[in-house]
């Protein structure tokens, strides 16, 4: 099965939710028999996560770089609503949530992934998006960048 990595931008509001839909139906569907892997923040981790879980019958894994409940709101809300849905939840226990930690969750998923699918904001370029991206491209896997 092929493993893919989510990675996107926290800061969503720029778009309707229908853009966001017509993304992910055009980008993330041709892989919907894949087992994805999902960060658990807000923006695009939050957004994909509900999406997949209601549109394709993909496998999920949330990943977040201390526990659940140390993520955003809508973050947590997002993985208590689709909880059915979500293969495995990996907490990776940092205790300090900075960038290190948040680096060390993205490299996580991108060693277990096939392949990565980016959403990154165009004006956020040295963004974690941006650094998951990268690392993708120097372990050697295809990366697929829809900018939002």
């Amino acid at each position: 099965m092929r493993t893919v990595a989510i990675t996107g931008t926290r800061e969503t509001g720029h778009r309707d939710l229908d853009d966001y839909t017509s993304l992910f139906t055009a980008y993330l569907q041709p892989f919907a028999d894949s087992h994805f892997y999902i960060g658990g923040a807000k923006g695009i981790d939050s957004l994909s996560l509900i999406w997949l879980a209601g549109n394709t019958g993909a496998h999920i894994t949330v990943v977040v770089p201390g526990t659940v409940d140390h993520q955003p709101a809508e973050a947590r809300q997002a993985i208590a609503r689709m909880r059915n849905r979500i293969t495995d939840i990996v907490e990776l226990g940092a205790g300090e949530l900075h960038t290190p930690a948040f680096h060390a969750r993205n490299r996580w998923m991108v060693d277990r992934s096939s392949m990565t699918i980016g959403f990154p904001n165009a004006t956020e370029p040295g963004s974690g998006t941006w650094q998951t991206l990268n690392y993708t491209a120097q372990q050697g896997k295809p990366r697929l960048i829809v900018p939002v």
